[in-house]
């Protein structure tokens, strides 16, 4: 068995994992998370900003100090949306490396494949779309496991849909937000998701022209459901067992919506279940999800816990071995001493 150290930096959110993996499967995976708001400002500048980049540094400083700790033996940063977008990443992926890491920006494309290997273990047989929702953007994949155990991954592509994009160009920083804010929210996620729906016919297979090979089931990732979920349950503190393949309606999720955006920031920050870091983008999240929904035609959403740590811990024990990669991307491993 195989102790590895996966950190995940996102627009909003920088995660490690700590996963044990053997025989090319995660048997476990413990996770933290710190939100950092890499993104801050990002949509509007094209920079990332520096005391967000310092908050970031801060964090995986401390998440290599405790993997280390952990007995990982060796580790992998992987960093998605807002590097991407941004023209000074190179700055941060600098600080990064000397932490002793290898950080790779990653596309899109990659992102939303490691997220389905680490989601579709749980749905065996079953043709699923798998969206990411992050705060810069949404990926969305879809395929199945074959009979062998390979993926059928027959559409993958990232949409610059997320809760800190749609946040900093429509909503307010404090909130309440206006009827009118939300439907410009709604009508830009409407014109980013539909192209993406009709090119990879992911319509839900209940629809009435849905194609023959259909997701049956919409999947959905990151902070925006489970924050919803928390909610909805009002869990405290926050209990991934509750969470991990729960369930949202369409309806649950517009009426959560209505709610938060009638709320100011403090006010929503104080709701049981909501990260206060979270308050001041989760209804540009709700915007995106609910506006995939519409777009698919899906009535219901599962949430999941298993996202793009588990593939990127995954991918990183086959990158150790020398094995193929499930996605035919491997990361770039430091050993930890």
């Amino acid at each position: 068995m195989t102790r590895l150290a996966c950190i995940d930096i996102g627009t909003v959110t920088a995660r490690l994992a700590v996963a044990d993996v053997e025989d090319g499967r995660v048997v476990r995976l413990a996770k933290h998370s710190e939100i950092c708001n890499l993104g801050q400002d990002v949509d509007a500048t094209g920079r990332l900003n520096e005391e967000a980049m310092a908050r970031v540094i801060a964090c995986v400083r401390g998440y290599v100090a405790s993997a280390r700790e952990a007995g990982a033996t060796a580790a992998c940063c992987t960093l998605t949306s807002a590097a991407r977008d941004a023209e000074n990443s190179s700055a941060l992926v600098g600080q990064l490396t000397a932490l002793g890491l290898e950080p790779l920006v990653i596309p899109g494309q990659v992102e939303g494949a490691l997220t389905f290997l680490g989601v579709v273990r749980d749905f065996p047989g079953r043709t699923i779309l798998v969206a990411d929702n992050g705060g810069g953007s949404t990926e969305l994949a879809c395929g199945r496991v074959r009979d062998d155990g390979t993926l059928d991954l027959r559409f993958v592509r990232s949409i610059d849909v997320g809760c800190r994009r749609v946040t900093e160009k429509f909503l307010t920083p404090s909130g309440p937000d206006a009827p009118e804010a939300l439907a410009a929210a709604h009508e830009f996620a409407a014109a980013a998701f539909g192209p993406a729906v009709r090119e990879g016919a992911l319509l839900s297979a209940d629809a009435a022209c849905a194609a023959p090979d259909a997701p049956a089931t919409l999947v959905v990732t990151g902070g925006t459901v489970t924050t919803l979920v928390a909610v909805e349950k009002a869990l405290v503190p926050y209990d991934p067992s509750q969470v991990h393949l729960a369930t949202l309606s369409r309806e649950t999720l517009e009426r959560l919506e209505e709610r938060l955006a009638a709320l100011t920031v403090e006010e929503r920050a104080a709701l049981p279940g909501i990260q206060p870091k979270r308050a001041a983008v989760i209804v540009g999240g709700a915007v995106a999800v609910g506006e995939l929904m519409r777009q698919t035609g899906f009535s219901e959403l599962t949430v999941s816990e298993s996202d793009l740590l588990f593939g990127l811990a995954t991918v990183a024990d086959a990158a150790l071995r020398g094995t193929g990669s499930p996605v035919g991307w491997v990361p770039a491993m430091r050993p930890l001493r």
